[in-house]
């Protein structure tokens, strides 16, 4: 039987539908340019929420707060990381343009300033960021200020501790304490965090949870508690909590995949078909070829084969956990493409003897290479082809988890790669 195959022909298409693709194709629908994204299950469902831009600059420096001046010592002394391709102002042109855009599609976030935050993490300590869910900011706000504070936690609920957090925040936090309600209609058994948030859409459900909050509130000036306030509209229905408590709310992100990341990926599918984007979830690409007059993506869905000819394509296809990378016995290597790999010459090599290595291991500085205008090059330093962009933590010299700056990675390589996209197809 030989199968209908569907064609779609766009100017730019994005592989991956993680943070990087997701900002990519932000960035692409603002600047008028015709879009396609593709893509695995991305890892954005795993992800706290937060915006990280740079949290140290390596892995002899302390945490910053400062992330302008760690991106400057960056520079100085990696200027093959990928944030030492990408200016300040683009930076910051970048997480402006992000947040704005999902702030008006009802995911607000705080608007990004000169200094890192201090936010709560699943367990109850503190790392620096650059900005926050506005259902987050309270929070931060709450910890610098050392407020009366009540964390709250629910009956059969894995993966988020009250008590932890307080244990862990307790010397520096004294005036935080820890209680536990049940959650209406969910008294009985395990329950899911996805499952709350959605049960809190329904005014009904969180009348109810107000008035269990608030027989433990005591005199708390906030009350925290764990990501669950909402899947859509999320700033509404804290607001809406908040009033029925009678003191302001914040929630602390849970064990991934979190509700923060699911938010994120919901409200994208959503909305990016509204913008006029082609979007292919959950799919993978399984093949690209390079033409004359374009660059083919091949994958199929539920209802047949499917092919995008674009303009120009963004490789955004993350490491080891989307599968951007894979991990041999004699290598690492970027499936799709091919694309040349750096990597240490031996697999020896990949780890440190000590696992808790301050430097970190030598295997998550793997990735691809590319050139100033983000477009793969091969081993010799040759560019693959000018229509091919990259963009993203496949990118390498970058170890984004010791850096606490997967977000900044993700938001500054896609802004740089999608400009010089939009610069090529204007010239053409």
């Amino acid at each position: 039987m030989i199968e209908d195959k569907r064609l779609f022909t766009t100017e730019f298409a994005v592989i991956g539908s993680g943070l990087t693709g997701m900002a990519a194709a932000i960035f692409a629908i603002n600047r008028g340019i015709s879009t396609s994204l593709a893509g695995n299950t991305g890892a954005i469902a795993y992800t706290t929420g937060y915006l990280d831009l740079l949290g140290k600059a390596d892995s002899n420096s302390p945490l910053s707060n400062d992330p302008w001046h760690a991106l400057a010592s960056l520079r100085s002394s990696q200027p093959r990381h990928p944030l030492s391709r990408v200016s300040d102002e683009e930076i910051r042109a970048g997480f402006d343009e992000f947040t704005a855009f999902i702030g008006s599609c009802g995911i607000k976030y705080g608007t990004p300033q000169e200094r890192n935050v201090m936010a709560l993490t699943p367990a109850g300590t503190s790392k620096p960021t650059f900005s926050v869910p506005a259902t987050m900011q309270a929070g931060v706000e709450a910890f610098a200020a050392k407020s009366k504070c009540t964390i709250v936690d629910f009956k059969g609920l894995r993966g988020f501790s009250a008590r932890q957090c307080v244990a862990n925040l307790q010397k520096e936090w004294p005036l935080l304490k820890a209680r536990r309600v049940t959650f209406p209609n969910m008294e009985h058994g395990e329950i899911y965090a996805e499952v709350m948030a959605r049960a809190l859409e329904v005014p009904a459900n969180r009348e109810a949870l107000a008035e269990e909050i608030k027989k433990v509130a005591g005199d708390s000036e906030v009350i925290g508690m764990p990501a669950v306030l909402g899947m859509h509209k999320p700033d509404q229905v804290m607001a809406d909590l908040a009033r029925l408590i009678g003191v302001p709310i914040f929630e602390i992100p849970t064990m991934p995949p979190s509700v923060p990341g699911i938010r994120l990926r919901e409200m994208f599918e959503q909305v990016f078909p509204e913008k006029g984007l082609t979007l292919v979830p959950q799919q993978k690409v399984t093949n690209v070829e390079f033409g004359r007059d374009g660059i083919t993506l091949s994958l199929r869905d539920n209802f047949g084969p499917i092919d995008i000819v674009a303009k120009t394509v963004l490789l955004a296809t993350g490491r080891f956990l989307s599968g951007g990378l894979q991990a041999h016995h004699d290598g690492i290597t970027e499936p799709l493409l091919g694309l040349h790999v750096n990597q240490p010459e031996n697999r020896d090599d990949w780890y440190s003897h000590n696992y808790l290595d301050k430097a970190g291991h030598s295997i998550h500085l793997s990735g691809i290479e590319v050139d100033d205008q983000f477009h793969p090059i091969d081993a010799d330093g040759k560019v693959i082809d000018q229509r091919l962009f990259a963009a993203g933590v496949i990118l390498a010299h970058q170890d984004w988890i010791r850096g606490r700056c997967g977000a900044g990675v993700a938001l500054a390589t896609a802004y740089r790669a999608v400009n010089e996209a939009h610069k090529l197809l204007k010239a053409a």
